[in-house]
């Protein structure tokens, strides 16, 4: 009977999920990608949001890579979604990033935020007369900053190694990280990304290979200013004209003014003013400067009162700024009453 470890099977079927929102078929076009390890081989074969087929071409003895991509129409930006690698007798091994970030295309967060990477292993051997390739696998932790861009035509070649260990155990192992290790002087302004990576150990039959690969986009802390008005100015029967200045909105935010009566107390619930929303319906942060006209439509008696800009976001409610001020609107009329006799 021949050793389990050295079969291998000619075809593979291939199964793909996509996320929903590279569900779009005007939008996406997603395919899996092939490449023979030793022959370098590729083939590439287009893909629906769901479903499996049989690899394009047959697995050599080396094994082959398996990588799953979508291109966006309008930028041609393209993502690389997941890669797998088929062999002989390689483990298998899964990576699971989850953030605080519902959304379900790239894993992302913050760059004050934490995240979890959850990496699974399955199929290594106890056998210590069993390929080393068999028993154990290498970890890999990347970082590679986006300096003032958003990541497209970045070249992941480039990224620095943070750090590398082995694993020597089939099981599942949780590792949590509080904040990004992405290298830059202001934390809360680092845009980039984080990577982990299962890579098979080298043998006689290929060389080393990629079993799994995640990585999380971190964007940067949102921050913003109110000018055309200061802290402590009063205010008659006018409001003058504001600008109000926004700076990396995280994707799919909404950041809004309001305005209550009284001195600034975080967490107060106030009246939105009129025309200065701001929905980022994207994945990528975005800058916005606004000009606010006649907002007193909303300011109803004299007294203090405080305009903030407040942006909300997966992590909760943040404040960008504020200002206080008073308004007097109440008229002082000065006469005498005479009679005539």
């Amino acid at each position: 009977m021949k050793n389990p470890i050295h079969r291998f099977c000619p075809l593979v079927a291939l199964s793909c999920t996509l996320a929903a929102p590279l569900a779009k078929a005007d939008s996406y076009i997603n395919f899996i990608r092939q490449v023979q390890v030793f022959s370098n081989a590729e083939w590439q074969v287009p893909v629906a949001q769901t479903g499996q087929q049989l690899s394009p071409l047959a697995i050599d003895p080396g094994g082959a890579r398996f990588e799953l991509w979508t291109v966006e129409n309008s930028t041609l930006a393209d993502y690389l979604l997941d890669h797998k690698y088929v062999g002989a007798y390689v483990p298998q091994a899964s990576v699971v990033i989850e953030t605080e970030d519902p959304y379900v295309t790239i894993p992302r967060t913050r760059a004050d935020r934490p995240f979890t990477v959850t990496v699974t292993l399955n199929g290594m051997l106890s056998d210590p007369s069993a390929p080393l390739a068999a028993r154990m696998v290498k970890i890999l932790q990347h970082v590679q900053s986006y300096g003032n861009g958003v990541g497209v035509g970045l070249d992941r070649e480039q990224a620095t190694k943070l750090a590398e260990g082995y694993i020597g155990q089939n099981g599942t192992y949780v590792l949590n990280y509080p904040l990004t290790n992405l290298p830059g002087a202001d934390r809360s302004k680092l845009r980039g990304e984080e990577r982990i990576t299962i890579n098979s150990l080298p043998d006689y039959q290929a060389p080393e290979s990629q079993l799994a690969s995640k990585y999380v986009q971190v964007w940067p802390v949102a921050d913003g200013s109110i000018a055309g008005i200061e802290d402590g100015d009063q205010l008659r029967f006018s409001t003058p004209t504001l600008t109000v200045t926004l700076n990396d909105l995280y994707p799919d935010s909404r950041t809004y003014a309001q305005i209550y009566k009284g001195s600034q107390s975080l967490g107060t619930v106030g009246a939105a003013v009129p025309g200065s929303a701001v929905i980022i319906n994207d994945a990528i942060p975005h800058d916005r400067v606004l000009t606010i006209e006649n907002w007193d439509q909303v300011i109803d008696s004299s007294g203090t009162w405080t305009l903030e800009v407040l942006t909300e976001t997966p992590f909760g409610t943040d404040r960008l700024d504020y200002v206080s001020f008073s308004i007097n609107r109440d008229l002082t009329l000065n006469g005498t009453v005479t009679t005539v006799e």
